[in-house]
C-alpha cells in the first residue's frame, strides 16, 4: 500500500476519497458519536443569525464573523443537521488534502513527486472525530494552506511579485475572518517574509495590507448594520475571558505519540541524511516555523478540543512524508505505514468512544429533568442541552464569554446596550443556574417588571 501512494499518479487521490469514504461510514453510522458542545452552538447560532439578528451586537460569541455567515448558510440549507456538518467537513478535508499534496509538488518540495502525503494527511485528521466535521478551525485552515502555498511559491520565483504577496496577506486576512485566533499568521507572515522569503519592503506592506482588507470589509460590514461598537467592544474579551477543556493534553499524547515521532524522524532524515536544495531547506524552515507559530495559538486557545489542532497538519504532513520517502528499510516503511494509516483511525475511533462515556463536558445529550421544549430561552450557564429542544431566544450563547461580558465594567452606553440586548429580544424562560440574571435585575430594576422566578434559576416573561 506504501508503493501505491509513492506513485506519481493523480488517479491515487481516488484511493485517498475511498480511504475517507470507508472511514465515514465507520465514524457516522456504525460507531456514532455524540453531539458535540461547540457543534451545537454552532447550528444554534446559524440558526439565530438566520431570523435576522447579527453577531457580537444581538448575540455574544466567540465565532468568527465568516464562520457565523457560513453557518448562517448551513442552517438555511440543512437546519440542524450534524450530518450535513460531517459530510461537509469531509468534502473541505478532500480540497485541502488535494491541494496541499499539489502544492508539494509544484514547488519540488522532495526529490520525486508522490501522492503520500494526500493519504498521510486524510489519516491525520482521524486524530480526533472532532476533526472531521465543520468547525471554524477547519474553514480557517483551508486558507492557511492556500496562504502556505503562496509562500512556497516565494521559494522557487526568481523575481518580486506583487501578486503572490497580496494573496498571502488576503488568504491570512480570511482565515482570522473564519477562526479569530488564525491572528497569529500576521506576526509569523512577516517574521518568515522578512528572515527566509527575503521579502522587499514593498513586499511587506502588500502582504499587510492584504491581511487587514479582509478584516477591513468585515468591520464595514457592521459599521453598516449599526454593531461596530459592539464588535469592538466583544472581541478583545474573545481572548481574554477565562478558556475550559473539552480534552486534555495528556489525552493528545496518548494518541499523537505515533504521528509526533514518526514526524521527528522524517525531519532528522530530511536534515541530516539527505542532501537539499537552497529552496528545500527554505522550505523546510517555513514548515518548522509555522510549527511554532502553531503552537503559540494555544495561548489564546479557549476551548481545548481536537479542532485546535487542525493548523498542526500541513506540517506534520510533511515530516511524515520524508520519514516514509527516506527509510532505507521498506518493510519498517510498510509496518509504519499501515500503524499510521488504519491504526491511528481504529485507535482514535474506539479512544474518543471511551472519553464519551464520561466526558459529559463535551458530549450534549437530552437530560430528562429539563422538559422544556420548543421555547424561545437563554441559559446562563453551562447547560447547553437545553438548547436540543428549543431555540436561543436571547443575546448570550456562549456562557463564559457572557460572563465576563456581563461582569465588565461598563460606562452609561455600554450599560445601555448590554440593557437593551435583553430588553429588546426577550426569551420566553432563562435560566440562570450561576446567578448572573439576578445580577442583571439588580443592575437594571427595569428588568423586574418582565421576568419573574418560577423555580429556582428559571424566569420566566410576564404575560403581558
Amino acid at each position: 500500500m506504501l508503493r501505491f501512494f509513492k506513485v506519481n499518479d493523480p488517479f491515487r487521490l481516488i484511493g485517498v476519497a475511498l480511504y475517507l469514504l470507508v472511514f465515514s461510514v465507520v465514524y457516522l453510522i456504525l460507531f456514532p458519536f455524540p453531539i458535540t458542545e461547540p457543534l451545537l452552538q454552532w447550528m444554534v447560532l446559524g440558526e439565530r443569525l438566520g431570523e435576522g439578528f447579527f453577531l457580537y451586537k444581538d448575540v455574544v460569541d466567540d465565532t468568527g464573523p465568516l464562520s457565523a455567515a457560513f453557518f448562517l448558510a448551513m442552517d438555511f440549507l440543512f437546519g440542524r443537521s450534524p450530518l450535513a456538518y460531517a459530510i461537509l467537513g469531509r468534502v473541505l478535508i478532500l480540497i485541502q488534502l488535494t491541494y496541499w499534496n499539489f502544492t508539494l509538488i509544484r514547488y519540488r518540495v522532495f526529490d520525486e513527486n508522490t501522492y503520500l502525503p494526500a493519504i498521510i494527511m486524510a489519516a491525520l485528521f482521524h486524530f480526533s472525530f472532532d476533526m472531521l466535521t465543520l468547525s471554524p478551525a477547519l474553514l480557517g485552515s483551508t486558507f492557511l494552506i492556500l496562504a502556505l502555498s503562496q509562500l512556497f511559491s516565494q521559494t522557487v520565483l526568481q523575481k518580486e511579485t506583487s501578486e503572490s504577496t497580496l494573496l498571502i496577506g488576503i488568504y491570512g486576512g480570511i482565515a482570522t475572518g473564519f477562526h479569530l485566533n488564525f491572528g497569529l499568521i500576521l506576526p509569523y507572515m512577516i517574521f518568515t517574509g522578512l528572515l527566509i522569503s527575503g521579502f522587499s519592503f514593498r513586499q511587506l506592506i502588500l502582504a499587510i495590507v492584504g491581511f487587514f482588507l479582509p478584516i477591513l470589509l468585515i468591520l464595514v460590514f457592521y459599521f453598516w448594520n449599526d454593531s461596530l461598537q459592539d464588535t469592538l467592544e466583544i472581541l478583545p474579551l474573545v481572548f481574554t475571558y477565562d478558556g475550559f477543556s473539552y480534552q486534555s493534553i495528556y489525552s493528545w499524547l496518548i494518541l499523537g505519540a505515533f504521528p509526533i515521532l514518526l514526524a521527528l524522524f522524517g525531519y532528522f532524515m530530511g536534515t541530516f541524511q539527505r542532501g537539499s536544495t537552497i529552496n528545500q531547506q527554505k522550505q523546510r524552515q517555513i514548515i518548522i516555523t509555522w510549527m511554532l507559530f502553531g503552537a503559540l495559538v494555544f495561548f489564546f486557545v479557549k476551548k481545548q478540543a481536537g479542532f485546535e489542532l487542525l493548523i498542526f497538519l500541513p506540517g506534520f504532513t510533511y515530516l511524515i512524508t520524508q520519514f516514509f520517502l527516506y527509510v532505507k528499510r521498506s518493510w519498517i516503511g510498510g509496518i509504519a505505514f499501515m500503524a499510521l494509516v488504519f491504526g491511528l483511525p481504529l485507535g482514535g475511533l474506539f479512544f474518543w468512544k471511551s472519553q464519551a462515556q464520561s466526558n459529559e463536558a463535551y458530549f450534549v445529550s437530552s437530560n430528562p429533568d429539563h422538559s422544556t421544549q420548543n421555547k424561545k430561552i437563554m441559559v446562563l450557564g453551562p447547560e447547553m442541552d437545553l438548547y436540543l429542544d428549543n431555540q436561543l431566544g436571547g443575546p448570550f450563547l456562549n456562557y463564559h464569554l457572557s460572563q465576563t461580558y456581563i461582569g465588565k465594567e461598563k460606562d452609561l452606553e455600554g450599560k445601555s446596550r448590554l440593557y437593551s440586548k435583553v430588553f429588546l429580544q426577550k426569551p420566553e424562560l432563562i435560566f440562570d443556574s450561576e446567578g448572573e440574571f439576578k445580577r442583571l435585575l439588580s443592575e437594571f430594576p427595569a428588568l423586574m417588571a418582565l421576568y419573574s422566578e418560577t423555580s429556582p434559576g428559571v424566569f420566566e416573561k410576564a404575560k403581558l
